[in-house]
């Protein structure tokens, strides 16, 4: 099989992998390399399923000794099998780059004999990447659940960020769907590249030429949809591994049926939910929200509005905020008031008093935040604090209308719909703006 098959099988092989973030680190081009990890040195584009990628992402292979029920990649699973050798993993990320095709690599694998074996080949591509090549630009690679420390520890003095996947939200849900792994072997490297990073840290902090262990930190995924988990107990189980682990991000694949199983739901899961799950995710990284905070006494999150209006609604007694004096964690939990929109305020306020077309000018946008606030004591002009006339008037998605994902490459939108009704569940263009900007 020649590269170009190889390619075509390990890159849509891959595409099950999440990874749209920057890289999270700055080291810059240095003498004698190739390439940097700047923050700009992490080009973006559009994937044809509406996700957000910026490196050349791919599987060193996909045979796969595991007998997943949700993975594309299963053993059991009849699809074409291909493995790319450490030397051709090198050759294409170099030459992708100097094309200014890509600007960094996202290496993952299916485990390929053993989780040993897998591992070793990983670190043996990283490591002919940086040393035989020289190449200095973003690297993320995942850590195989079972390998031995040592390897990972490796792998982690060359990689950027690594990440490992906790795959179901809950151990119930691992056990059923994918019975061959065991939740210890996924936890116990995730600690390991814990420990390493706080190490480092200490380090270098010491030590400023110490050699940096994964700087950019660690990742995770899992995915969603494919058992009954609430949605509750998914962001639950995503606040505990940013404390525990100090990740930077979990990501959330939503599920896409893969073959029938009865103990998997066979329909596809909206992107609309994953999509929710993300904006949630957003309000305990950035603006310091609880999960219990976020659901009250829901299980699952509103579809039809994004978490921080739900939460603003179901906690209506605690608004208007006046916007002059109101503290930064106050304004934080406006919605529609994002994170840059807080500084601008406590910025300007300082040698001005605010008022509603002093906002404007300012670029704060007022579509929800008008409703929450007051500026000098007086509401926006026609605008009533009433939660049921709010809910009506923020409400973003009427569910029974069909929207259709853009599609940036010609071809037809996928068909995604709510398990109950069939009906389309896709995030709108708003939806999609504000990923983007963090303004919830």
């Amino acid at each position: 099989m020649n590269i170009s098959d190889k390619l075509k099988i390990l890159t849509d092989a891959a595409k099950y992998d999440v990874a749209c973030t920057s890289s999270g680190t700055d080291r810059s081009s240095k003498s004698g390399s190739i390439g940097s990890a700047v923050g700009c040195g992490i080009c973006h584009t559009y994937a044809a399923d509406g996700r957000c990628v910026s490196l050349l992402k791919i599987l060193q292979t996909n045979n796969c000794i595991y007998d997943c029920k949700y993975c594309v990649n299963r053993s059991s699973n009849d699809v074409p099998r291909a493995m790319f050798t450490p030397d051709e993993v090198g050759e294409l990320t170099i030459n992708f780059y100097k094309r200014n095709y890509i600007e960094g690599l996202f290496l993952s694998s299916a485990v390929f004999r053993s989780p040993d074996y897998t591992m070793e080949m990983l670190y043996q591509t990283i490591f002919i990447i940086r040393m035989r090549y020289k190449f200095n630009g973003y690297i993320h690679v995942k850590a195989i659940p079972g390998a031995d420390e040592a390897l990972i520890t490796k792998t982690g003095m060359l990689a950027d960020r690594m990440s490992v996947n906790i795959e179901m939200p809950s151990g119930e849900s691992l056990k059923l769907l994918a019975p061959e792994k065991k939740k210890e072997d996924i936890l116990r490297p995730m600690r390991l590249l814990s420990s390493g990073i706080t190490q480092s840290k200490n380090e270098l902090t010491v030590f400023k030429s110490a050699p940096k262990f994964v700087p950019a930190g660690q990742a995770t995924q899992m995915v969603i949809g494919a058992t009954p988990d609430s949605d509750r107990q998914i962001v639950r189980l995503s606040e505990s591994l940013y404390k525990t682990y100090n990740l930077k991000r979990v990501f959330y694949s939503a599920y896409i049926p893969v073959g029938s199983n009865k103990f998997i739901q066979t329909a596809t899961t909206p992107l609309l939910r994953e999509h929710r799950l993300y904006q949630a995710d957003w309000l305990m990284r950035v603006y310091g929200f609880e999960s219990s905070e976020i659901f009250g006494d829901a299980d699952n999150l509103n579809l039809n509005m994004d978490p921080k209006c739900d939460w603003a609604i179901r906690n209506i007694d605690k608004f208007p905020v006046e916007i002059n004096r109101a503290d930064m964690e106050t304004l934080m939990r406006v919605p529609g008031i994002g994170e840059r929109s807080v500084y601008k305020i406590l910025r300007t306020r300082r040698v001005a008093r605010l008022d509603f077309d002093t906002l404007k000018k300012m670029g704060i946008v007022l579509k929800r935040a008008k409703y929450f606030i007051t500026c000098n004591g007086k509401m926006y002009e026609g605008v009533k604090l009433d939660a049921d006339l709010l809910s009506m008037k923020l409400s973003e998605n009427k569910i029974d209308e069909a929207y259709e994902q853009l599609d940036m490459f010609g071809g037809k939108p996928p068909v995604l719909s709510d398990v109950s009704s069939g009906r389309l569940l896709l995030p709108t263009k708003e939806d999609m703006s504000k990923c983007i900007t963090g303004q919830m």
